[in-house]
């Protein structure tokens, strides 16, 4: 599906996965995709979401709000003395987001980001670009752009980028009606 995508929603991944290690997140989510769309504000997506009041700067806050920010070095013994089992924390959250997403490690692979450390996407993330392809084939396009990752991430809804984006208002609707009032223009 990679080959698909343009060079922008290339660099979207590619700086979700740095918003994710910026975090210390083993993981690249929701949250980190709508980072990534947000960087570069002279984009469609990141225009029509800084127009909602979508900063990157706002999103940054709420995703350390709700999901808070991962922690380098953790220690185990510390940790037990107040009651609290890392390996029980470390397997509900692979339960949840994967198989190595607390690893210290990113994996390594080819793809979309050559040669670059690569964190595993949740299921969600994984699903929004499942439904970036939806939202491009959808509309006749031949290619997945930023817009399409931004269409994918509110129909998906669910995840930590879905409740952000609807707490400003941002709906597949909006987003649809923004795009096309910009390719009127």
């Amino acid at each position: 599906m990679f080959e698909r995508f343009t060079d922008e929603a290339r660099t979207v991944v590619a700086a979700a996965g740095r918003h994710a290690g910026a975090l210390h997140h083993g993981w690249i989510g929701t949250e980190h995709l709508l980072l990534g769309i947000l960087d570069d504000r002279s984009t469609r997506p990141a225009r029509l979401l800084g127009d909602r009041g979508v900063t990157g700067e706002w999103v940054h806050e709420e995703v350390e709000r709700i999901v808070g920010r991962g922690e380098p070095d953790i220690d185990a013994d510390a940790l037990a003395t107040l009651g609290i089992d890392l390996d029980a924390v470390r397997e509900r959250v692979e339960r949840t987001f994967g198989p190595g997403a607390l690893s210290r490690r990113p994996c390594r692979r080819g793809g979309l980001l050559r040669g670059g450390a690569e964190r595993p996407l949740t299921p969600r993330a994984k699903k929004v670009l499942e439904l970036s392809l939806r939202e491009a084939v959808e509309r006749g396009d031949g290619f997945i752009g930023a817009e399409h990752l931004l269409l994918g991430l509110v129909r998906e809804g669910d995840g930590v980028a879905g409740r952000i984006l609807a707490s400003r208002g941002v709906t597949r609707p909006v987003v649809l009606a923004g795009l096309a009032r910009d390719a009127a223009a």
